[in-house]
């Protein structure tokens, strides 16, 4: 064995250790959402914790969990604005002096509460895509997260200041209820 097969077998050695460690960072996107990198980027929690280590296998499974996660984001998603849409006439009800229905508006108005950050977080916490790609111009995914962070704004004011100051709240809920059903609108078409 001469010094140039051994430097060789050592260059082969070396490139293969490099590859697999562009593999293993090749795994996530280039970009994530700041929930994604706390969690389940390359230092994430999950990574740190050993729960969930960075290998083509775990990203499989990774993916699989995404998929289930975004899927239930848009069922709840329905069900939020069904609730929300019974607001809307609960609240307007309540507004022409029905008061009977204070508690009711209040119980829906939690579960409607409940139903639309357990979505939010679904969406926020899952799993980041294998790839997230930049691309130019407004499509629905887009539109669907610039909408996302006006609904979700809207409802943190809306719970905020539904003792506080009725009108802001009520502007506060139909501005949610708007840009929440544009938002699944978008997605859809």
């Amino acid at each position: 064995m001469t010094l140039s097969s051994t430097f060789s077998q050592e260059e082969d050695i070396f490139g293969s250790l490099r590859s697999e460690a562009e593999i293993d960072t090749s795994l996530l996107p280039d970009r994530m959402i700041f929930t994604q990198r706390l969690l389940w980027g390359e230092k994430g929690l999950m990574r740190k914790m050993k729960i969930s280590p960075l290998t083509i296998e775990q990203r499989e499974s990774e993916l699989k969990i995404r998929r289930k996660m975004l899927k239930i984001h848009q069922v709840i998603g329905y069900a939020t604005l069904v609730g929300m849409v019974a607001q809307g006439f609960i609240g307007s009800q309540l507004y022409n002096g029905n008061y009977k229905l204070y508690e009711t508006h209040k119980l829906v108005g939690n579960l409607t509460s409940i139903s639309y950050f357990t979505g939010a977080g679904l969406s926020l916490f899952s799993p980041p895509p294998l790839v997230n790609k930049k691309t130019k111009g407004l499509n629905s995914i887009k539109a669907h997260k610039y909408l996302a962070t006006i609904h979700f704004s809207a409802m943190v004011t809306t719970n905020f200041l539904a003792n506080k100051n009725k009108k802001i709240h009520r502007i506060a809920a139909y501005t949610a209820v708007g840009s929440f059903a544009t938002a699944i609108i978008v997605f859809k078409f």
